[in-house]
């Protein structure tokens, strides 16, 4: 689902829940372009918390959780009257706190894969992995290859012990926004040729091996990084460097200003916050998710049943 209108913007995924249930989410939005809304925002923004209410309902939906980018347009949500429903919710679905690499700078400022261009912003330790990952041979390429993908999340979650979405959201996920002219989804995967006939005769002649995979929405001007696997049997490689290395040359080459690679926790994420935090970028904070209830019963059982799972 999608709402486009006075200046308001919103990409909409159902997730199914139990009892032929179903919450609606807004990744990354709503947006509002406050300088289309000429009578000002309470009209419109009432009329868009009605339509959500609408179809919420014909969806069999008990809640919509929207997690916006700005500040301003949280604050027009929440208070009255033309918000005045959502309310701030500590459950998350993307982690309010990023890290964003500016992509506007010249290219002797990024981060080169050349270890003799001595950079300020960039970590030596990434500088470094990148230049082993191409000792390596890793290269890096887009891909519609979801399963692949698939494979190396199911390796991750296994050994960093968390779950991971279902299937069909990550599928969901790459369909919804298949082709899309304002948001795009991009799955880059990063690959390792194939080292003996052996190896080769083993994958059935395929060649390279994928060893790391990024998912990556695209929204007017900047990148985000979603989601990330890779397989740590070939962790010396360096994949997720040279990934990430790709993804930041590709978008600044598309017009770009900004990569966002989406969560840090350095409580929670010790090991990805400083893999993050090692690509020089500025640390962000976002507003946050807020929830608009629907149906107050299914609500409460809902919350009281994620205590249990």
């Amino acid at each position: 689902m999608e709402y486009e209108k006075d200046g308001i913007s919103a990409k909409i995924i159902k997730h199914d829940l139990p009892f032929k249930k179903s919450y609606l989410y807004i990744p990354h939005g709503p947006t509002m372009d406050f300088n289309q809304m000429t009578g000002g925002f309470k009209n419109p923004v009432t009329n868009f918390v009605k339509w959500l209410r609408e179809e919420a309902k014909k969806r069999k939906s008990i809640f919509v959780k929207i997690e916006p980018l700005l500040d301003s347009v949280a604050q027009a949500l929440v208070d009255p009257p033309a918000g005045g429903k959502f309310r701030k919710s500590k459950k998350e679905i993307q982690p309010s706190k990023t890290v964003i690499v500016d992509l506007n700078q010249s290219e002797d400022e990024l981060p080169a894969v050349s270890l003799s261009n001595l950079l300020g912003r960039m970590h030596h330790k990434t500088r470094y992995n990148i230049g082993i990952a191409d000792k390596h041979g890793v290269t890096v390429g887009e891909s519609s290859g979801i399963d692949v993908f698939l494979e190396l999340l199911k390796k991750t979650t296994k050994r960093d012990k968390f779950h991971p979405h279902p299937k069909n959201y990550y599928e969901k996920l790459l369909k919804f926004f298949e082709g899309g002219k304002e948001i795009q989804v991009k799955l880059f995967l990063a690959y390792h040729p194939v080292s003996n006939s052996r190896e080769l005769e083993n994958r059935g002649g395929r060649d390279p091996r994928p060893i790391a995979g990024a998912v990556v929405l695209v929204y007017r001007d900047s990148g985000y990084y979603l989601h990330g696997a890779s397989d740590y049997e070939y962790r010396a490689m360096m994949a997720p460097h040279a990934l990430h290395w790709h993804i930041i040359k590709q978008l600044k080459a598309e017009g770009l200003k900004q990569y966002d690679l989406w969560g840090i926790n350095p409580r929670k994420w010790p090991g990805v916050t400083r893999f993050k935090l090692g690509w020089g970028g500025d640390t962000i904070e976002y507003p946050g998710s807020f929830d608009l209830t629907i149906s107050r019963f299914w609500f409460l059982v809902y919350k009281v049943a994620r205590k249990f799972l």
